[in-house]
């Protein structure tokens, strides 16, 4: 076993641990998950456009983590908020052990970009330029002509002066800072050239080179290159690359709010002006063009993060994937559920059993779209219910209910406005499927509505019959196949009636909080879960069969955290499977030493939420088995619409059960927590082994075919 790389992180959470026992700071944990993402990058065993790609998601993450994280402590800050968190430390504190954390994390993002990938990606026929020297006069005179016809007539030049205030500068935005003398004017001039808009940022030299070979001059650096024509006759002292990031987490008053819909058009007008929590800018930046920016977007010398290098676009082409097909990973296509068979209508599948499908091993589209799709076409369905969280611009699913409203279905589709960044996209659809007889709900003032249900009501000979899908993952085509979930298919009563309630809830406000199959937050589903975890201390202590297995994106909650705490005390085996957060510090003697966290990171992103009970079963197959859309943090358990619902029949036991057992058992892409907070990755010395994903894929695969034969 080794440790991870970013030994200097690892000490930084070691001198932290003093400031509480119990627990481990959420935001220095989410970066000490950044960090086994940035593994990944370095691991030799991904292929190399899929380490660059995960150099991409780490930067992406955090980017998402300054406009949310970083904005809201520093809204803390300014409006006085000096309450600890659960760790003992202060928003200002943990501003000051972020950037702490974040100094060598950046170090080591740009040493495996400039002396790992790089050079890699040139043996591989793809070569990045950034350096205008390294043109050949051909290659210069193909991007010159492209600078004069596609680059040259967009730009704009914002420049400062008593005539022209401080421009604008939007969130994410990469720009070039220019310090200019007038040759009249000794006093230096600021100007501004934006450059994030162009697209693409990697102008590919097509200039006769052999067609598996290419090269590409970042956009940038061309720009900078012909700046002289952009300021004619005036004198170009320095340039200074810089990129800003805005505060995205906003404070708004829904409970005040006559209108939701216009309430989220307002905040995203306010996000889009808000203030900046993080200037980026290249090596040896000019000192007065870096001093001028500091002063206009009003920050402080902390919020000011210098790369060692270049600022680098990492969206290379999309057609490299497909040209270099050995420097991606093999495509996946994923299995028909063999529950499933395409020749059988899926109505009277479910209603001879539950079915539990596994994506991206098993089909979305021939899962999920199917039973829309069905009932879209079947005339004996009157009713379409469903959650829509995050669907994705190309969504299949909402012309599908379009479609079934125009055929005169009643359809209901309560559409989270809230959604984090995907706002705007969720108000084009919602009002899509307003405009086309849907009945659309735009969720309920203080709260997200995060359950990914969907409810179909169907006449036949015997009454109406309900049939459900319950799900871990949004229903969004893209991400079913990049993200692992899973989605419960039943026609069970005990479902069924209490997901007609369900709605009915978000719909009507209905009061009823006695919800007996489903977990529902913020009804019962805390109470629920903290019950289930006190009912194995007693088996325990009884002597019977005693074990939690839970897997989840993050664990954040206090009150689970100890309810966890109390059960390893009295002996309970806990395995926790969390990709990303977690704040309980397991192995602690007297406090947590029966409880191991584990996070797997790899080729597809873990997101299904999946909770094991043993509750006394001597057969684990034979224990209490959940799934669902919510995390243990307070955020799901407390101020979120969640659903979890039971797995009843034994084939989805089964299914959770291998789920678990291959994620807790891989030695390639599984990180085991320590006391501290840090985490050790884990190493097979089988060269044959493969990741948890691999794993997986290959038993859908044999499932399949075994099903066909």
């Amino acid at each position: 076993m080794e440790t991870p790389r970013s030994s200097d992180s690892a000490n930084i959470m070691s001198d932290l641990i003093n400031l509480e026992d119990r627990y481990i700071n959420r935001e220095l944990s989410w970066l000490q998950f950044n960090s086994r993402v940035l593994e990944q990058a370095s691991d030799q065993d991904v292929p190399l456009l899929e380490r660059l790609n995960f150099l991409r998601i780490f930067g992406s993450n955090l980017d998402e983590f300054f406009m949310k994280r970083v904005g809201g402590l520093k809204r803390h800050i300014a409006a006085g908020v000096t309450a600890p968190s659960v760790d003992g430390m202060t928003p200002e504190r943990q501003l000051k052990a972020i950037r702490h954390f974040l100094i060598p994390q950046m170090v080591e993002w740009e040493r495996v970009f400039f002396e790992e990938l790089k050079p890699q990606l040139g043996e591989s026929r793809i070569e990045l330029i950034t350096d205008w020297s390294e043109l050949s006069a051909e290659e210069m005179q193909f991007a010159e002509r492209h600078f004069r016809e596609q680059i040259f007539p967009v730009l704009t030049p914002l420049a400062v002066d008593p005539g022209h205030p401080f421009p604008f500068i939007s969130n994410l935005s990469t720009s070039l800072g220019v310090s200019l003398r007038h040759p009249e004017i000794e006093e230096p001039l600021f100007a501004r050239v934006k450059i994030s808009d162009l697209d693409p940022q990697w102008l590919r030299l097509d200039t006769g080179a052999p067609g598996n070979h290419y090269r590409f001059l970042l956009v940038r650096e061309l720009i900078q290159q012909f700046l002289h024509e952009v300021f004619p006759n005036m004198e170009i002292r320095a340039v200074m690359p810089f990129r800003v990031t805005r505060n995205a987490d906003l404070e708004i008053d829904e409970e005040e709010a006559e209108d939701l819909l216009e309430l989220i058009r307002e905040e995203l007008r306010q996000r889009r002006v808000a203030n900046v929590v993080r200037l980026e800018h290249g090596a040896n930046p000019d000192a007065w063009i870096l001093n001028f920016l500091i002063e206009e977007l009003s920050l402080t010398p902390d919020d000011v993060y210098e790369h060692t290098g270049e600022l680098y676009s990492l969206d290379l082409p999309e057609f490299l994937g497909t040209s270099l097909p050995e420097l991606k990973y093999q495509t996946w296509h994923p299995a028909t559920p063999a529950s499933l068979p395409q020749d059988s209508n899926m109505f009277s599948l479910i209603r001879n059993r539950d079915v539990l499908v596994h994506h991206p091993f098993e089909s979305f589209a021939l899962s999920v779209e199917r039973f829309v799709r069905e009932a879209v076409e079947d005339d004996r369905v009157v009713s379409i219910k469903m959650t829509v969280y995050r669907v994705g611009d190309e969504s299949p699913l909402i012309p599908l209910l379009i479609e079934a409203a125009q055929r005169g279905k009643d359809v209901v589709c309560l559409v989270e406005l809230k959604a984090r960044f995907e706002e705007q996209r969720n108000i084009t659809w919602a009002q899509k499927l307003e405009n086309s007889g849907v009945h659309v709900v735009y969720g309920i003032p203080g709260l997200k509505i995060h359950a990914k249900t969907l409810l179909i009501v169907r006449k036949e000979l015997e009454g109406i019959r309900c049939y459900a899908h319950l799900a871990t993952g949004n229903y969004h085509a893209k991400t079913a196949n990049l993200y692992t979930d899973v989605g419960l298919f039943t026609s069970k009563s005990e479902y069924t009636s209490e997901l007609v309630h369900f709605f009915n809830y978000l719909t009507g406000r209905s009061l009823k909080d006695d919800y007996q199959t489903l977990l529902v937050a913020p009804l019962n589903m805390n109470e629920r879960f903290i019950s289930m975890i006190r009912r194995e201390i007693e088996h325990k202590k009884a002597g019977r069969p005693a074990r939690i297995v839970a897997k989840m994106n993050s664990l954040e909650d206090r009150f689970i955290i100890q309810s966890l705490y109390e059960a390893s005390q009295a002996g309970v085996q806990i395995d926790l499977l969390v990709r990303g957060i977690c704040c309980l510090r397991p192995g602690v003697k007297g406090l947590s030493e029966n409880i191991r966290v584990v996070s797997v990171v790899g080729r597809l992103l873990e997101h299904s939420r999946i909770y094991f009970f043993q509750n006394g079963a001597k057969d684990p197959l034979e224990g209490d088995f959940y799934i669902g859309s919510a995390d243990w943090m307070g955020r799901n358990l407390h101020r979120r619409v969640e659903v979890i619902a039971p797995v009843s029949e034994k084939l989805g036991h089964k299914m959770c059960w291998e789920i678990m057992e291959v994620l807790l058992n891989d030695n390639r892409q599984a990180w085991d927590m320590q006391s501290d907070g840090t985490y050790v990755r884990r190493r097979s010395s089988d060269t044959e082994a493969v990741g948890p994903h691999e794993t997986l894929m290959r038993l859908a695969k044999a499932q399949a075919n075994g099903h066909m034969e």
